[in-house]
C-alpha cells in the first residue's frame, strides 16, 4: 500500500515543478533579446559603462517600462531601435531609485523632425524637440525622433533631449515642475539648492560657465539641463562642477562619475 505521505510529497514536487517551468517561461518572455542588447551597445553609453549585474538591472526595468508606457510613431513607422532608445531615457534618471515608475506617463509620441506649440510637424515655426504634455495633454511626451537619435550619437556632447524630457517628468513628480524635485533630495538640501541654481545661472549669463544656456530660461529648465550634463559628460561635469555634481547624485542616487 503506498504511504499517503508519499502521494502528499510526489504531489507537492509536481506542483513545484510547474510553478517553476512558468516563472522561468516569463522571465524569457520578459528578458531582451541578444540584437536588443546589441543595439543598446551601439548606441547608449550609459549602458555601455554598467557592470554584468547592472546591465541585467537596467534590461529588466527598460523591458517593464515598454510594457507600461505605449510609444507610437506619428506620420511615421518606428524601429526597434526607437523603442529602445526611449526606453533608455526614461530609465537613466531613474536608475538609482528601484522600481520606480512614471505614474504620469501613458504615451510617448515621437514625431519625424521638430514640431511647433500645436505639435505640427510641416511648414515653417517648428523648433521644439521635445515636449511633456500639460492639459489635454496630461500623461502625454512628445519627441522629436530626429532629436532623440541625435541625442544618443556620438556628437551629442552634453545634450539628450528625450533624457532631458523625462527629468522634467520625475521634476513634475512632487506636483510643480519647478527644478526643485522634493520628494527626490534631502530637505535640507533645498535651499542650498536653489542658491546654486540661481548662482549658476549668473556665471551662465556673464560667459563663465559651459553650462548650455538655455538653462537660464528658469529652474525647471536649469535642472533638466545639468541633468543631461550629469548623465552624458558625468567626468566632465565632476571636474568642472563638483558640488552640482554632488548634489545631483544625491538628487538621482547615481554616481556615474569614473574619476
Amino acid at each position: 500500500m503506498i504511504s499517503p505521505y508519499l502521494i502528499i510529497a510526489v504531489a507537492f514536487f509536481i506542483a513545484l515543478y510547474f510553478i517553476f517551468k512558468k516563472r522561468s517561461a516569463k522571465n524569457e518572455e520578459s528578458a531582451l533579446t541578444n540584437t536588443e542588447k546589441d543595439l543598446l551597445l551601439q548606441h547608449v553609453a550609459y549602458y555601455q559603462r554598467l557592470n554584468s549585474k547592472d546591465r541585467q538591472n537596467f534590461e529588466g526595468l527598460l523591458k517593464s517600462f515598454l510594457s507600461d508606457v505605449h510609444i507610437e510613431g506619428v506620420g511615421m513607422t518606428l524601429e526597434p531601435l526607437d523603442f529602445l532608445l526611449v526606453a533608455s531615457s526614461a530609465i537613466i534618471p531613474i536608475f538609482g531609485f528601484g522600481q520606480w515608475k512614471y505614474q504620469n506617463l501613458s504615451n510617448v509620441l515621437l514625431y519625424p523632425d521638430t514640431f511647433n506649440k500645436d505639435f505640427q510637424f510641416e511648414g515653417g515655426d517648428r523648433n521644439i524637440m521635445g515636449m511633456v504634455g500639460t492639459g489635454y495633454m496630461n500623461g502625454q511626451m512628445v519627441l522629436s525622433r530626429s532629436a532623440l537619435r541625435q541625442g544618443f550619437s556620438e556628437s551629442a556632447g552634453k545634450e539628450n533631449t528625450a533624457i532631458h524630457e523625462f527629468v522634467h517628468l520625475l521634476d513634475k513628480s512632487d506636483g510643480a515642475t519647478d527644478g526643485i524635485p522634493e520628494n527626490l533630495m534631502p530637505h535640507q538640501y533645498v535651499i542650498p539648492w536653489i542658491k546654486m541654481i540661481h548662482q549658476e545661472m549668473t556665471r551662465i549669463e556673464k560667459g563663465k560657465s559651459d553650462i548650455n544656456p538655455y538653462a537660464i530660461t528658469n529652474e525647471a529648465e536649469f535642472l533638466a539641463v545639468v541633468s543631461e550634463y550629469f548623465f552624458e559628460k558625468p567626468d566632465l561635469l565632476k571636474n568642472k562642477h563638483p558640488e552640482l555634481y554632488q548634489v545631483l547624485s544625491t538628487i538621482f542616487s547615481q554616481n556615474p562619475a569614473k574619476v
